[in-house]
């Protein structure tokens, strides 16, 4: 917002100066300057925080991946993107990773963090998404939530998106992104705010087997900002994801555990959202959600039933 401007006039039909304040407002796209609502816990704190060569192996494009104490750096150019696997598959668990994005021109780069079982299951996937759309200097980031069940994201996709503006700049500084994953429900957090809560319904609507977490950074130009309209440019290569703090909370589907519980967020250990979380996530959605896929009137709904 610009600064107000102050104007002094002294009419000559007036005995006394008469002061006019006329304030002129300029709104651009800007970061708001209130965040949500405390959600009174703080899961994070919660989980150890393990090193990149602890849990995770390049998974492609290793040339252009970059290992400094524990944190793990990935960009695309115009010859190669790249990506990161965990070394085990999971049933469920708490996965996050501190991630700080590239400032600028952006478009059609996106930038993720992830559980999938695609390689495993090719055709007939099930998928979690944090994916970072990148976007023009005028604009912010969207965080696009997704979730794919037994093969929605294959063929013919049918996607379960809700994406957000954040309150924050994220190319500033490192923020926390997590995904809950349980039998019961999937919660997504952004530095402990729950920002999307999406519970199981029904086993067609839900994600149940094995899968392992991914990172990566790639070429999405076909339609990561505004459905296309902007593509990813490589004069402004190359397009950077930073990676950092990683934990990986969770029930090993491999043999690698003995036993395992799924972890919580909620500060009772039950699942679900205490009422102070609900209600950050509700000033989060009502606030900075930009789309709902259970609000689009274009969408067929018989195909996503747990609208």
């Amino acid at each position: 917002m610009s600064l107000p401007y102050l104007f002094l006039f002294k009419p000559l039909d007036f005995p006394f100066p008469i002061i006019l304040l006329i304030v002129v407002a300029t709104f651009a796209p800007s970061i708001s300057a209130q965040g949500p609502p405390s959600p009174g816990y703080y899961p994070s704190s919660r989980f150890r925080s393990i090193g990149f060569d602890q849990g995770f192996r390049n998974l492609w494009g290793p040339r252009h991946q970059r290992l400094d104490q524990g944190s793990v750096t990935i960009w695309l150019d115009a010859s190669s993107g790249s990506g990161f696997k965990s070394l085990h598959p999971y049933q469920s668990g708490y996965f996050s990773a501190s991630i700080k994005l590239q400032p600028g021109y952006t478009a059609g780069v996106i930038t993720s963090f992830y559980l999938s079982n695609n390689e495993a299951r090719p055709g007939n996937h099930d998928e979690i998404d944090i994916e970072f759309l990148g976007t023009t200097p005028d604009k912010p980031y969207t965080v696009q939530t997704n979730v794919y069940v037994r093969g929605s994201g294959d063929g013919n996709i049918v996607g379960r998106e809700m994406r957000f503006h954040l309150w924050f700049d994220p190319t500033k500084d490192f923020h926390n992104y997590a995904i809950l994953w349980t039998p019961s429900e999937i919660i997504f957090l952004v530095d402990d705010v729950p920002i999307r809560r999406y519970p199981r319904k029904s086993d067609r609507t839900f994600p149940l087997r094995p899968m392992w977490v991914y990172g990566s950074i790639w070429d999405a130009s076909s339609w990561a900002t505004e459905n296309g309209k902007y593509k990813a440019d490589y004069r402004y290569a190359p397009f950077v994801g930073r990676y950092a703090n990683f934990r990986l909370s969770g029930c090993a589907a491999d043999g690698s555990a003995r036993s395992c519980n799924p972890p919580s967020i909620s500060p009772s250990g039950a699942g679900g959202l205490s009422r102070q979380q609900y209600l950050a996530m509700r000033w989060v959605q009502r606030n900075h959600m930009v789309y709902d896929y259970c609000a689009d009137p274009k969408r067929d709904h018989t195909l996503t039933p747990e609208c």
